[in-house]
């Protein structure tokens, strides 16, 4: 894996994250019938619509919290030169929250408010309970696959856990969180989306099962399902359809994070694709967007998005991801030392 490659494929996973939002944010939250009625179908960006009280803050192609929050995940990577600081991580996404006026907005979910809260008040991090079963973790976790390489599963499982803990600690949290991020790490060093997928479901049970917190639902028993589901499936629109019913599309990590799985497999990786099928699942579609394209377009590098929806995200958002490519892939040949992940 050339260090160019690798690049290309850590670019790929922030626009993913970024595309994946922006695209899913219009019909965020609302039920799979009411995206339909009122869109009927989504195929580009568009503006929040007015009616919908967790969207209508943002304009097309703006992304939300979950990039927002992953942004301020990679700048706490940053600012430590490769090293997770819970309370760094914890103290940008309480800036960008106040910034925002998160707490005033409906845009934090359940788990990380009282989180937020907590920390505002100036509760250490060790001390918080942060038990929630959302999937705010999950849905920023992207950087932290760019930087880690995965090889040691143990210490992997520990990185995230660390990197969550600011506003969730769960086992099913850190579980889907895990899951997020080793797929991306996977991409990102060249493997391929059958093996990765095959990988899934062992690395989910062994986080969930690290450090037992709550009565859950086997994460790793849910991607299959969810797997199985697209492998049973006849048409797009029948198989979305059964991911919503069967896996479910809610905020709580143990639908959405085997959602976004489906999601990848649904869309034979395509990131662009991707974005657009999860858009018009129904249910925290920007949530499982951000999740699934990221890892799309760890998959397959910069270049297989789409350049004029590049562009969009480009201008809407004001932001240069090459600066975190480039800064994460520098990090992360220093983790990988000699070492080449294949």
């Amino acid at each position: 894996m050339t260090t160019f490659h690798q690049e290309k494929r850590i670019l790929g996973a922030f626009y993913g994250q970024a595309l994946g939002d922006a695209m899913g944010m219009p019909s965020e939250l609302w039920p799979r019938q009411r995206v339909k009625q009122h869109f009927g179908w989504i195929n580009s960006f568009l503006p929040g619509p007015k009616e919908n009280s967790a969207a209508c803050y943002f304009k097309r192609a703006e992304f939300t919290d979950d990039t927002s929050m992953a942004l301020a995940l990679a700048d706490a990577i940053l600012s430590h030169e490769g090293d997770i600081v819970a309370e760094t991580i914890g103290a940008n996404i309480l800036r960008w929250a106040d910034t925002f006026d998160a707490f005033n907005k409906n845009v934090l979910g359940p788990t990380s408010k009282i989180a937020l809260n907590a920390l505002k008040a100036g509760t250490p991090i060790a001390q918080l309970e942060n038990n929630g079963l959302t999937n705010g973790a999950a849905m920023r976790i992207s950087p932290l696959g760019c930087l880690l390489p995965a090889r040691d599963l143990d210490a992997f499982i520990d990185a995230v856990a660390l990197a969550s803990s600011p506003t969730h600690k769960a086992d099913v949290a850190i579980a889907g969180a895990t899951v997020i991020a080793w797929a991306v790490s996977r991409a990102v060093s060249g493997a391929g989306w059958p093996v990765i997928r095959d990988e899934l479901p062992a690395i989910a049970r062994a986080a969930q099962e690290k450090r037992v917190t709550t009565f859950s639902a086997s994460m790793a028993a849910r991607l299959e399902l969810a797997l199985t589901v697209v492998a049973g499936g006849c048409g797009v629109e029948s198989t979305m359809q059964k991911i919503y019913d069967l896996v479910g599309t809610g905020t709580s990590t143990i639908e959405s994070v085997p959602a976004a799985i489906a999601m990848v497999e649904l869309s034979g990786t395509d990131p662009n694709r991707c974005a657009v099928l999860c858009a018009n699942l129904g249910g925290d579609t920007d949530t499982i967007g951000a999740m699934a394209v990221s890892i799309c377009g760890a998959l397959n590098g910069i270049d297989a998005i789409d350049s004029d929806l590049k562009a969009q995200l480009d201008d809407a958002n004001q932001l240069d991801f090459t600066r975190y490519s480039a800064a994460f892939s520098r990090l992360r040949q220093q983790r990988e030392g000699c070492h080449h992940d294949a």
